[in-house]
């Protein structure tokens, strides 16, 4: 999204006044900049805008379009519900069970991002070289997490499929792998300050992972790997520093490690 900032501010004598407002976009380093000129603003809720300079989005939510009064009064209405209504309506469309459950995601978008991070040899892949040292469980979350960032609504559909990528603090789908966890903040951290002076390098490598991880989906079919990877992740939590609110992930007893396979067989 666009930050924004006050750019310039002028008054007359007379007191008309004009203000040229300035919307960053950090990770593109490009400016929207919108015009305010009060000798045509009728109000600063309906277009009061008397331009917005900048390269074509495409489609945009913009609530001071005036045909987003219908949407306007909406949120407004919503405000004056109570909360337990508005928590009975949310129920309706979530699944009425805290676990993570194989239908709550899709499997096929699941398999591919765990394969680009597990099954594949990273090293070969020239697009990838810039997270060279990360490991296949730390790939494995920002893969994910690159989705969440740069994938279209229609990848959305199965949110519960993103909590692979670290976890609940109650341990659902397991316990949250603090090590992974850090070091997925650490990269996109590292990615965020280059690209801020100019080097992308390491953020269009972050944002390949997602696009990757989609064109494999075209030729995958996966199995019933669900119940596995669920078994997979708590056996190794404790490798990840793995924490609940009831206390740090324990390493198996007489177990060995699962092995897991995401291919169909």
């Amino acid at each position: 999204g666009f930050q924004l900032y006050l750019h310039s501010f002028v008054v007359t004598k007379e007191g008309e006044w004009a203000v040229v407002q300035q919307g960053m976009n950090p990770n593109e380093r490009m400016a929207r900049r919108y015009h305010w000129l009060s000798s045509s603003l009728r109000s600063f809720m309906e277009e009061p805008h008397t331009s917005v300079c900048g390269q074509n989005q495409g489609q945009i939510l913009n609530l001071t379009d005036r045909h987003a009064t219908p949407t306007k009064k909406g949120i407004l209405e919503l405000t004056k519900e109570t909360p337990d209504k508005l928590m009975r309506e949310v129920s309706l469309i979530l699944p009425r069970h805290h676990e993570v459950k194989a239908e709550d995601v899709n499997l096929k978008r699941l398999g591919t991002s765990l394969i680009l991070a597990h099954e594949t040899n990273v090293a070969d892949m020239e697009s990838l070289l810039l997270l060279e040292g990360v490991g296949p469980r730390t790939l494995q979350s920002l893969t994910l997490v690159s989705e969440v960032i740069h994938g279209t609504p229609s990848r959305f559909s199965d949110p519960a499929r993103f909590s692979f990528a670290h976890g609940g603090k109650d341990g659902h789908p397991f316990p949250v792998p603090t090590s992974v966890y850090d070091e997925t903040i650490e990269v996109f951290d590292k990615a965020i300050r280059q690209a801020r002076l100019g080097d992308k390098d390491k953020s269009e490598a972050l944002k390949n992972l997602s696009i990757l991880s989609q064109e494999m989906e075209k030729g995958y079919t996966p199995n019933n790997y669900f119940d596995k990877l669920i078994e997979h992740e708590r056996s190794n939590s404790y490798k990840y520093g793995g924490k609940t609110v009831y206390g740090d992930a324990q390493k198996p007893k007489g177990k060995g490690g699962t092995q897991l396979s995401l291919w169909d067989e």
